[in-house]
């Protein structure tokens, strides 16, 4: 018998009142076990797909399970198989952190003994640990994002959905949390990431959806669907000083000056590689050798949201 979904979304749709139309007919469906990413420009639809999933935000339409639970026959259910992160923190400022996070356990009926042992386990993978009785405002910024995610994991939920979860954090710190989340998803825990740092979503996620007002423009495997998008981002590192450039003959292959050395053009199956050599060899450019740009995520998301 097949495994249901860790999630499974059919035709959800929601406008608020207004008029403002946030979800239009999506449908998604997250494996058991992925590291999947939910992406889309500020107003797509993203945080009202996790407020509906979470009860926070009620639907006009559609289907959701959470491991073949319905949010609405069998909310109670499927809320203990979900921990979320949200983009603000949303607890008390005055509390110590310990108890931020047992007080959550016990919402959801686990007893305090097993509740401080989870607590201590997650803060110390954290690095929360040395600071358990400070209260949360005593926590810088980054800091705070690691108790809401201890706080969200105390319960053990098989799908843990994160908004936006490094937003403000240092680079030191991001890095840190990345190696956390996937030790968690190689230990079963199913991802759901939202993010403006693309690069975070191409290194961790395996699956994307990609929203733009309300709808989805795009699904798949992250791998597959850069190899379908064809376009690619280099950086031509360049062998003596750049002459002076007519960058509108370069046009079609939208030229961005990096730096004195360093010429970054974007070649496609229309125009490739080699027209891109050949054009700036006419423009008296020699080229020493040439780079991928990292994310290249990034530059479809920019094509299919960007219309």
């Amino acid at each position: 018998m097949a495994m249901a979904p860790a999630l499974s979304i059919c035709e959800l749709r929601k406008t608020y009142k207004g008029g403002a139309e946030a979800l239009r007919g999506v449908d998604l469906c997250v494996e058991e076990g992925d590291f999947f990413a939910l992406l889309g420009p500020n107003g797509a639809g993203k945080t009202t797909i996790i407020g509906i999933v979470t009860g926070l935000v009620n639907k006009d339409s559609g289907r959701v399970h959470v491991f073949g639970k319905d949010i609405d026959d069998d909310a109670p259910l499927a809320k203990m198989h979900v921990g979320v992160v949200p983009q603000e923190f949303n607890s008390s400022l005055f509390s110590k952190i310990i108890d931020v996070v047992t007080w959550q356990a016990g919402y959801f009926g686990i007893p305090s003994r097993i509740a401080m042992e989870r607590a201590e386990y997650y803060f110390k993978q954290l690095g929360l640990w040395e600071k358990r009785d400070l209260p949360a405002r005593m926590l810088s910024g980054g800091m705070k994002r690691r108790l809401m995610i201890a706080r969200a994991l105390v319960h053990e939920p098989r799908l843990l959905i994160l908004d936006e979860p490094t937003a403000g954090v240092d680079v030191e710190l991001r890095h840190g949390m990345w190696e956390f989340l996937d030790v968690l998803n190689k230990s079963g825990v199913t991802i759901i990431l939202t993010t403006h740092y693309l690069e975070e979503a191409e290194l961790l996620c395996n699956n994307v959806v990609i929203l733009d007002h309300g709808a989805v423009v795009a699904s798949g495997a992250i791998k597959e669907l850069l190899v379908d998008h064809g376009s690619e981002t280099l950086i031509f590192d360049i062998e003596h000083e750049m002459p002076a450039l007519d960058l509108g003959s370069l046009a079609p292959f939208r030229p961005t000056m990096i730096e004195e050395h360093a010429l970054q053009l974007t070649v496609s199956p229309e125009r490739n590689l080699n027209a891109a050599i050949s054009a700036l060899d006419r423009l008296g450019v020699s080229v020493k050798s040439l780079r991928n740009r990292q994310n290249r995520l990034e530059e479809l998301f920019l094509t299919l949201t960007h219309k």
